[in-house]
């Protein structure tokens, strides 16, 4: 998504449960910024799903939060430094966890996870015409 007109913003993390809504407030006030006000509610959703995994599954609370907009799409990547790659499973609806992939990968419009010399970046991408298409 490096294209000319193209925002970001990075921001090093270390994630902590009592930290999670004020990360979403930030996806929400760098994404109104740049316009787009449509896909605030699935990104900042999709960017809390991806830093829950963060904790729950890497073994470090540290990780890197990439935001990129241009006038088509917004895309967020979270890296983080596990080698194990996110899996969509059908979720038990009676367990208190286990939702999160699904989730991001019903509400994205596309997403996906990327093998890095320092561990993996898991991406999803909001499109412009997220808001008439759900």
């Amino acid at each position: 998504m490096a294209e000319a007109g193209t925002k970001q913003y990075r921001q090093e993390l270390t994630v902590r449960p009592d930290a999670l809504a004020g990360i979403r407030r930030e996806v929400a006030v760098h994404l109104r910024r740049w316009g787009c006000e449509s896909m605030v509610a699935p990104a900042a959703l999709c960017t809390t799903e991806l830093l829950s995994n963060v904790l729950k599954h890497t073994g470090s609370p540290d990780c890197v939060l990439t935001l990129q907009s241009n006038a088509e799409a917004v895309r967020i990547t979270v890296s983080d430094a596990s080698t194990k790659m996110p899996v969509v499973k059908q979720p038990d609806w009676m367990s208190q966890n286990g939702r999160g992939m699904f989730l991001l990968d019903g509400t994205a419009d596309s997403w996906g996870a990327e093998p890095t010399p320092d561990g993996k970046d898991v991406w999803f991408e909001i499109r412009a015409s997220h808001e008439e298409a759900a």
